[in-house]
């Protein structure tokens, strides 16, 4: 069975303490508001006008400021295995998505959306 997958996030995990100046520099950085998640109040994020991905900036519970990305795909566990087959390893399940590490131990998210919100036009097919 085929699915989708697409880069589609840049994430800025900061601690507490830096993340009201961060949300403010990249607002200004990029010239738009990046909102507050309702779901998720530790996001603050847009999509980027002008491209095929967005920026979000993570209040850290605890750890040290670092990046991210997001992977995001129409069918979870094929995308975790076929990044399993490339040497990603799963490090934990949070919510509804999958944190890994690459094969050089750095961590990145793979995010499940809707069905047929993915498709030829806006990620890639993997057969």
């Amino acid at each position: 069975m085929s699915h989708y997958s697409r880069l589609s996030k840049i994430v800025i995990d900061v601690p507490p303490a830096d993340h009201d100046r961060e949300v403010a520099f990249w607002s200004g950085a990029v010239g738009q508001e990046l909102t507050q998640g309702s779901r998720f109040p530790e996001y603050h994020g847009a999509d980027l006008r002008g491209a095929e991905f967005g920026l979000l900036i993570q209040r850290l519970g605890e750890g040290q400021g670092r990046l991210h990305l997001d992977v995001h795909t129409d069918d979870l566990e094929a995308e975790v295995a076929r990044l399993e087959a490339l040497g990603a390893q799963r490090a934990a399940m949070v919510h509804s998505w999958w944190i890994l590490r690459d094969p050089a131990g750095l961590l990145f998210c793979v995010v499940p959306e809707p069905a047929g919100s993915l498709n030829d036009g806006n990620a890639r097919r993997w057969d």
